[in-house]
């Protein structure tokens, strides 16, 4: 799966940029601590925007290709920011062929975002992701840590209003 980069604006502190600044400071002497530089970013910001990664590639020193590469080859970093819900649809083939793209495409309408996007309000993000294990209860998603199985589309807006508060 391809990596989106998020449509939502940037919203960084300058309290952030100053800690990330600081780690930045005392680890650019050693360009093998790019991922460690970029782990501490993610872990500041919640992911990895341009903006953050313009931060890194000038203060490590290394050209922004290196860094966008870095993010988007490891599946531990995110382009998108998470909203307070983080909704993950496994799309491992037990869940696929039970349907689990109607349940993307649900909560797609439902929520009006796509895959790696997240509600203008922050309170919603939307991602697929491989075989959780779960093959059992297929279609499965996850609320964060909570799992639904044996999912229909029709069960998607109950799921929704549970948090929707």
């Amino acid at each position: 799966m391809q990596k989106k980069i998020s449509s939502n604006p940037f919203k960084g502190t300058p309290e952030q940029e100053a800690k990330l600044k600081a780690f930045i400071e005392e680890n650019k002497h050693d360009k093998s601590r790019l991922m460690a530089v970029m782990q501490e970013a993610q872990e500041i910001y919640g992911y990895l925007p341009l903006e953050v990664q313009e931060i890194i590639a000038d203060g490590m020193e290394v050209p922004l290709e290196k860094v966008f590469g870095v993010a988007t080859f490891y599946a531990q970093f995110s382009l998108s920011p998470k909203g307070d819900y983080n909704i993950s649809v496994c799309l491992g083939t037990a869940c696929y062929v039970k349907g689990a793209q109607k349940l993307i495409d649900m909560l797609s309408d439902q929520l009006e975002i796509g895959i790696d996007e997240c509600t203008p309000d922050g309170k919603f993000s939307l991602e697929a992701c491989r075989c959780i294990g779960a093959c059992g209860l297929g279609p499965v998603l996850t609320v964060n840590d909570e799992v639904y199985g044996k999912l229909t589309d029709s069960d998607i807006p109950d799921i929704i209003a549970k948090y929707h508060v």
